[in-house]
């Protein structure tokens, strides 16, 4: 497998240059048909003639000519198009006869004029440049029979799309998919991915969205969220589609798994209805995890593989940079998920002043994790105070759990136009968890010469709900005077979680071997271990309401100059309720107050925040410079303590105030060049958690204690954008770097004593910086007559950070640099082939105890293929390769994961299939996770579903206006697809 690792990146693009030197060219000119001057810039696309799909593109120059260099033998058509005039396309061929066909001079007729000639209809340039915008012509880039929009994404120059579903484009994670440009299921990209059809899609158009105050306003304010739009054909926006299936099949040894999937869109022009159900227990939830995110404030807490021990520097794997995989790419792929889900997505426009997007979400998941895991953690070079002299303790856990989440979800976007210069937006968001969790964990730590310090075997059990609500209101207001706005927003947030858990543990310390007597014979030595037994409940009562109002005004200097005043008042209460009680053996109930891990307490922190920002706009560039000034006062009250005794631990009241300074840097190059430099500062507050000066006993073994005494953080970020895209050539470069420092920092201190057993507590600290970047190169490429797309992404990770462990400083230095290669091609209209492939470098530095220091090295090799046989049947597989190195004992590992599919479809229209599934042929699969921390090294290894088998019947629905009750209309996709349609006129 490592011999195939370097076929990938070093043979691959050897072949691929060798495959570009057999080959010819295309030449032509575009003209006006009247007045016969060249058009410049005019868009030339290279087609091919079997079936329509894009070679190249390419625009003409200031002499109206253009050339497709190395180009291979076939047959083509060169199709031009230009604003105000109708597109004209030409056949030419390439072969060893004509190595260099000219295509001639076409000449192109204005839309006012008759037209004469064979023309073309509909046909687009397959890539435009809009401003900060990619648009992608759907069209041009051909998918699978009955693909989803996530395939699409995939053939896409610069895009990105991972095994779980996640979509980067330009190096950066796109957070908000939209369709026709608005929000379809809120805010959960996956949701419209994979679950709207590729063959309905227009354009696929790729930005980086301002915050809505920005849009409005015109002013910059930094704040960008990388976006994809997805609008679909003007044909397709009235008639119904969707995709139904049922599966089933074997798994050896272990249940029936199953999944049953079922979608209904209903498309009316701005109305749209969407409808969507799934059930199953292969790992697949119905919507994106964060649904579930309610889930993290109950239970178990530091139980987990990975809790406590210090703030995570990088963390590696488990769906991060070195994630091991699941069967085919499922979610939760270091545990078994069963899960059911539902959900209705509603849009339309209500007379002609309100428009309304909204949607409601159910899910229910019961995960099963079994995991064991390796810790070590950083110590120092003799524990002070104790009798131990070592320097390291090594943990090792089992772990499993039992985790039930219901969760609903409803959101709302509604748009009230007063006038044509005054708007009001209506944004709620509401959520309710149930939640229950079991676990069972067993530990033993080890000291540095491999002796016993301690054993741990802990029950928990936990039930809870949750609330969140978030409500925005904005009133939007602009003016005659072009520029001139003003905008009021109100923010308001509220959390309600409440949650009991039974912790029962029985832990075993061994005693060091220190002197406790002394007699005539000399010191004698206890070594004795002695246990700590734990039986108690604990209640947890969290609630939060946070109100903000957000005030902004702008005004136009000149044509080129806008000020920008803005104020804004925010009030965060937060009260945090934890009563401990003990089981009494007399009266077999938990009756005895726990008043030490017993706490009531508040935290208030109010902000005032005022500035200005002024923008000047020029042709080739923008800037902007803001400066804020912000007071906040940070009232923290132990409401358990006499609050009338202001003294230390009982009573904290402080007030901060800060400067802000912002900037803003935009250029706009020649040719579809542009640099972005974005300096911005932050206040970050510190949690009610982090701030409660309790106990927290859940893991005996980390017990975590609040300080109440904790600073705010303030954040300086300096991050730089370059992109660069070149329709000639479709080669295009993105690069992104990221560079903070935090003071104040709030890190982790932790104490550990001599029987293996430690205290973390949040302190504040500076000297912590963080740096991240990308680099994403992209052409298309040539394999003989067939195209490719070739993505080659480099990433780096860097973060610096100090921790103290047993008051003593900690620095640690972390490094993570990855470099992908991915291959992605419709060879032809029967095959598609994808190659890609993974190598990344970690290392973790302390100055604590550099023995501790380690490097470790991670490859991953993915491939899949689809083919279309005769008689309606395909196949296709997927490979996934892993392998894990510089880890320790069990650890270092690889493994392959191997996937198959056969189909046959069924129909007239080909819109029905059965399929025939393997997953894990190799029964290999499993799920491996580093994390990396300031004060701890850890390796976690989960189950995971390993081999099964699946049958399943897949129907999708396609009923537009025009198409018989049922039938798919023309599928691009599709085999047999023939060149699309011409006319001719005159």
């Amino acid at each position: 497998m490592k011999r195939l690792l370097l076929f990938v990146f070093l043979v691959c693009p050897v072949f691929m240059q060798a495959a570009l030197a057999q080959s010819g060219s295309i030449r032509g000119a575009v003209v006006d048909s009247l007045t016969r001057k060249p058009l410049l810039e005019a868009s030339v696309s290279l087609l091919s003639a079997r079936d329509s799909s894009l070679v190249t593109f390419g625009i003409t120059d200031g002499e109206g000519q253009f050339t497709f260099p190395k180009v291979a033998a076939g047959a083509y058509r060169v199709l031009v198009t230009y604003v105000g005039y109708r597109g004209k396309a030409r056949p030419v061929t390439v072969s060893s006869a004509t190595p260099n066909p000219d295509a001639g001079t076409i000449d192109l007729v204005a839309t006012s004029q008759t037209l004469g000639e064979i023309q073309v209809q509909g046909e687009k340039a397959p890539i435009a440049v809009k401003g900060d915008t990619l648009e992608f012509n759907a069209d041009s880039f051909k998918t699978r029979p009955n693909a989803q929009v996530e395939d699409l994404l995939k053939k896409l120059p610069g895009v990105e799309v991972s095994r779980d579903g996640t979509v980067k484009a330009q190096g950066q994670e796109v957070r908000k998919v939209l369709v026709d440009g608005k929000p379809f299921f809120g805010n959960d990209p996956k949701m419209a991915t994979r679950n709207l059809p590729a063959d309905i899609i227009d354009k696929v158009q790729l930005y980086d969205q301002q915050s809505e105050q920005s849009q409005f306003s015109g002013v910059d304010d930094g704040d960008r969220e990388k976006t994809i739009n997805i609008t679909t054909k003007k044909d397709k926006r009235k008639g119904s589609f969707g995709q139904q299936s049922v599966a089933a099949g074997p798994q050896p040894g272990e249940d029936v798994r199953y999944s049953a999937r079922a979608s209904l869109n209903r498309f009316n022009n701005g109305r749209q209805i969407s409808v969507l159900g799934m059930a199953n227990n292969l790992n697949q939830q119905g919507f994106t995890a964060q649904d579930l995110g309610l889930g993290s404030n109950f239970g178990g807490a530091g139980q987990g593989m990975g809790g406590g021990g210090g703030s995570n520097l990088v963390r590696v794997g488990g769906g991060g940079t070195f994630a091991g995989v699941g069967n085919g790419g499922q979610v939760g792929n270091n545990a078994i998920t069963q899960s059911w889900a539902g959900g209705l997505n509603y849009r339309d426009t209500w007379g002609k002043k309100v428009d309304v997007a909204g949607s409601y979400n159910a899910s229910h998941t019961n995960t099963l994790t079994d995991q064991r895991s390796r810790r070590e953690n950083v110590l120092p070079n003799g524990l002070s105070g104790t009798g131990r002299a070592d320097s390291a303790f090594v943990t090792n856990r089992d772990n499993g759990s039992d985790n039930t989440n219901t969760n609903h979800r409803f959101n709302l976007r509604l748009d009230y136009r007063l006038d044509s210069l005054t708007t009001i937006r209506v944004i709620p968001n509401l959520s309710w968890l149930n939640s229950g969790f079991q676990t069972r964990s067993s530990s033993q730590t080890l000291d540095g010469q491999g002796r016993p310090v301690n054993t741990s075997n802990t029950n928990y059990s936990s039930t809870g709900t949750g609330f969140t609500a978030n409500n925005s209101v904005l009133l939007l207001r602009k003016f005659r005077k072009r520029g001139r706005t003003i905008s009021l927003n109100w923010n308001m947030a509220m959390n309600d979680f409440d949650n009991e858990g039974v912790n029962r543990s029985l832990n075993t310390f061994a005693r060091p071997n220190t002197p406790i007597s002394t007699t005539a014979s000399g010191p004698v030595s206890q070594t004795a271990p002695f246990e700590q037994v734990i039986n108690q409940r604990n209640d947890q009562e969290t609630q939060s309401v946070t109100n903000s109002i957000n005030l902004s005004y702008t005004e136009p200097l000149s044509l080129r100059q806008t000020i920008e005043f803005h104020y804004a008042l925010s009030n965060n209460n937060n009260t945090s309720n934890r009563f401990v009680n003990n089981f009494n053996e007399a009266t077999g109930q938990y009756d005895l107050p726990n008043a030490q891990l017993s706490n009531r307490f508040l935290n208030t922190f109010m902000t005032n925040r005022a500035g200005m920002t002024w923008q000047t706009n020029r042709l080739k560039y923008t800037y902007a410079l803001g400066f804020d000034a912000q007071q906040a006062m940070l009232n923290s009250d132990n409401l358990t303590r006499d609050t009338t005794d202001i003294t230390p631990g009982s009573t904290f009241s402080r007030t901060f105030t800060n400067l802000l300074p912002n900037a803003l840097f935009t250029y706009n190059f020649e040719k579809n060049r542009r640099l972005r430099i974005n300096y911005r500062t932050r206040i970050n507050a510190p949690s009610v958690s982090q701030l409660q000066p309790v106990p927290d006993n859940t893991n005996p073994l980390n017990i975590r204690l609040g300080n109440a005494a904790l600073q705010p953080e303030y954040t300086h970020t300096l991050s730089l954008n370059f992109n660069r895209f070149q329709p000639t050539t479709f080669r295009n470069l993105f690069a992104f770097v990221n560079l903070s420092r935090t003071d104040n920092k709030i890190v982790n201190a932790t104490r550990f004593n001599e029987t293996g057993a430690q205290v973390t507590q949040p302190v504040n600290t500076d000297g912590y910086y963080t740096a991240n970047g990308s680099l994403v190169l992209g052409q298309p490429v040539k394999l003989g007559q067939q195209k490719a797309n070739l993505n080659l992404t480099t990433n780096l990770t860097y973060n610096r950070g100090t921790s103290f462990v047993n008051d003593r400083a900690n620095l640690a230095n972390n490094w993570l640099v990855g470099q992908g290669l991915n291959i992605s091609s419709n060879f032809t209209e029967k095959l598609d082939l994808n190659l890609g492939g993974t190598i990344n470098f970690q290392s973790a530095r302390y100055s604590l105890q550099p023995q501790q220091n380690t490097t470790f090295l991670n490859q991953t090799v993915t491939f899949d293929a689809f083919y279309q046989l005769p008689g309606g049947f395909t196949v296709s597989t997927d490979v996934y390769y892993n392998h894990y190195g510089g880890s320790s004992g069990a650890f270092n590992q690889s493994f392959t994961l191997w996937n198959a599919t056969l189909a046959k479809q069924l129909f007239k229209q080909k819109q029905g299939e059965i399929r025939f599934q393997a997953f894990d042929l190799l029964n290999q699969n499993r799920s491996i996770v580093r994390n990396v921390t300031d004060t701890y090294t850890e390796e976690v290894q989960s189950r995971v579903l390993n081999r099964y088998f699946l049958v399943s019947f897949v129907y999708n629905l396609r009923n537009f206006s025009g198409n018989a009750p049922g039938m798919s209309p023309f599928n691009r996709q599709g085999p047999g697809t023939g060149p699309r349609s011409f006319r001719r006129n005159g």
